[in-house]
């Protein structure tokens, strides 16, 4: 095989040579699963996980005076507040109100902001010229670790020796992290998605790997298990929180001009389109309305996708809720595999694949009752812990209320299709503490 052929281990954490099942999204190898996907989906509930598989993380610097002019012009958030040591959710719409990014900025000086997962859309805006920002993607030099679960704080207490207690959710500062005789710095970040208590560490890249070992290190004696991609985006459907790229796409082709700028890279998008919703895009398009983060949007400022949230919000509009799958129906979908006229799709066990080499996957079923199309359904997960198989749909709000009844068509077009059965269930779905609402001064 040509040595240009080979794809390398992810820089971001050490080999080990007892993982045999990787993943190739980020041009690089991250492992799929450490100690089994079972055990791994549990360390959130009832200990803690260390996690790696994001990075990059799509970091980009923003700086500059125009900087907050350019997040203001985009965003749907409020700044009105926005402190050195705080974060923002940033939502970035299109003018029909549809998400194009979504993403994590922390301010950490006064025209100083770090973001995640707004690139390359942010470059766009940049690029533009029409603010007084510099840009920089800082792909490959720096690094984001998750830790998150009941014993994550004591976990990174632990590996920092420092009392992390006044860091609030959504806030971080510096800290660092003791390794074979020298301190690395890095900054704590209250944040995670899986619900619980959690955390983020960001650092530089020459140092990845000597924190990821020292905080593994750390963790065992609290039960600390090392999670894969699969498990990673599992996560998401439990705790109620759309993630791109397994519950929506960014509705990059709405803008003419932004497929522009992305060049060759628009055929990418375009491609693993599963599902019965088939290969409409806009089927998987989304608006932050929907996605249950209308809290969010401050319409005391003018943002691009304004006029269009103001409409949507006042009208009936699609609602995000959790679907509990009807197990039986479930099981026909195995049993179909031993019999050569019934056969339809198989459905992977614990989960739907995510993230390809090229990112563009999104399972999609189209939600019926009975002929009429009344939503979509994604992020098809079996919880472990609960021992149901859940997803996340987006239904017409006359179908929202739990207990409701609907039909995820499984398959895809062209092939044999099945109805199964779905009652809409609590959202989110996760019944812990939440981490916004955790007071860690009362921890033990």
């Amino acid at each position: 095989m040509p040595h240009e052929k080979l794809v390398p281990h992810s820089p971001y954490l050490p080999f080990d040579p007892e993982v045999a099942d990787y993943n190739t999204t980020f041009t690089h190898l991250s492992p799929w699963q450490f100690g089994g996907w079972k055990k791994e989906s549990l360390s959130w509930k009832t200990s803690c996980y260390l996690h790696a598989g994001l990075n990059p993380a799509l970091p980009y610097r923003l700086q500059g005076p125009g900087a907050m002019d350019l997040l203001r012009d985009a965003c749907i958030n409020g700044f009105t507040r926005f402190s050195i040591g705080c974060s923002k959710h940033a939502v970035m719409c299109n003018a029909l109100g549809n998400v194009m990014a979504d993403g994590m900025v922390l301010r950490t000086g006064e025209e100083d902001f770090t973001c995640y997962f707004l690139n390359p859309y942010i470059d766009y805006l940049v690029a533009s010229g029409r603010y007084d920002v510099t840009g920089e993607d800082l792909s490959g030099k720096t690094f984001l670790f998750q830790v998150a679960g009941p014993q994550s704080l004591a976990a990174l207490e632990a590996a920092t020796s420092d009392n992390l207690r006044d860091i609030n959710f959504l806030w971080h500062r510096p800290s660092a992290i003791a390794h074979e005789g020298r301190d690395i710095p890095v900054r704590i970040f209250r944040l995670g998605v899986a619900r619980t208590l959690a955390y983020e560490v960001h650092g530089h890249t020459e140092d990845a790997l000597d924190v990821y070992r020292a905080i593994a290190a750390s963790g065992k004696r609290f039960g600390m298990e090392r999670i894969g991609m699969q498990v990673y985006g599992m996560h998401h459907t439990e705790s109620g929180f759309a993630q791109s790229y397994i519950h929506f796409l960014p509705a990059y082709t709405e803008d003419p001009d932004f497929m522009a700028f992305l060049a060759g890279g628009a055929d990418d998008y375009m491609r693993d389109l599963p599902g019965s919703a088939g290969p409409v895009l806009e089927k998987r398009y989304a608006n932050p309305v929907e996605l249950g983060w209308a809290h969010m949007i401050r319409f005391d400022h003018d943002f691009v996708g304004r006029a269009a949230l103001e409409h949507i919000v006042d009208e009936p509009h699609r609602r995000i809720v959790t679907l509990e799958w009807h197990r039986d129906d479930i099981l026909d979908v195995y049993a179909s595999q031993f019999d050569a006229d019934a056969e339809v799709e198989f459905m992977d066990f614990a989960a739907n694949p995510i993230w390809t080499a090229h990112n563009s996957i999104v399972f999609c079923d189209d939600v019926m009752v009975g002929d009429s199309q009344i939503g979509v359904s994604s992020g098809r997960v079996f919880s472990y812990f609960y021992r149901k198989m859940l997803s996340l749909a987006l239904l017409q709000p006359e179908y929202t209320q739990i207990g409701e009844t609907v039909e995820v068509l499984w398959g895809r077009p062209g092939n044999q299709l099945k109805r199964i059965r779905a009652t809409v269930a609590r959202y989110p779905y996760l019944d812990l503490p939440k981490n916004a609402e955790i007071d860690t001064t009362t921890l033990l």
